[in-house]
């Protein structure tokens, strides 16, 4: 049932609405835009009856009924509709939509750009953090090197720099320079 609407309801449709761009046929493009028009309110109001109306007896084969009625070149049906219903309707409250999406327009923008900047700064927010817990993590890194020097002149008897001195000035540059003479201070003392 699905693929019997999918053809006949959208795709039959949609070949008939290209010939008529094509021809340019105004008769024809009326009709079928008329029918389009209506399939959409159909497709929007089948939404919730689907919900409520599932178990209905012949429920789906009705629908198909229905679409072949709207495409029926006898009955005409999406043009009768179109004409004695939605066209009055809408042109009775044509100003009050209007108004209505120019303000969901203005409300979905401002939402657009609120949403906008809280993206915008949760991204800087969490970029900001992994490169601080990659900075802490490099500090800790070279802080684990300082500690292994600091044992190893510990370890060393012949140095005379307090351990506490040695943890604050530790460096790039001094870091080189302590560990040379951990090991040649231990180098020397093996010989």
């Amino acid at each position: 049932l699905f693929f019997r609407r999918l053809i006949f309801g959208t795709l039959y449709p949609a070949y008939y609405s290209y010939k008529a761009v094509k021809s340019k046929d105004i008769k024809e493009y009326v009709k079928w835009m008329m029918y389009w028009i209506i399939f959409a309110l159909f497709t929007t109001a089948e939404t919730f009856t689907d919900i409520f109306l599932c178990w209905f007896p012949f429920y789906y084969e009705l629908k198909i009924a229905f679409v072949a009625w709207l495409l029926s070149p006898y009955t005409k049906g999406s043009s009768l509709l179109y004409r004695k219903f939605v066209h009055p309707t809408l042109s009775s409250k044509e100003k009050e939509i209007d108004d209505c999406l120019v303000q969901a327009k203005d409300r979905s923008y401002d939402a657009l750009v609120h949403f906008g900047k809280r993206g915008l700064n949760v991204a800087a927010t969490a970029a900001v953090m992994a490169a601080s817990k990659g900075q802490g993590a490099l500090s800790e890194r070279l802080r684990s090197f300082s500690m292994q020097d600091l044992s190893t002149i510990r370890g060393d008897s012949s140095s005379t720099v307090p351990p506490s001195v040695t943890v604050r000035t530790s460096s790039k540059q001094s870091q080189p320079k302590t560990s040379r003479s951990a090991s040649e201070g231990t180098g020397s003392s093996g010989k």
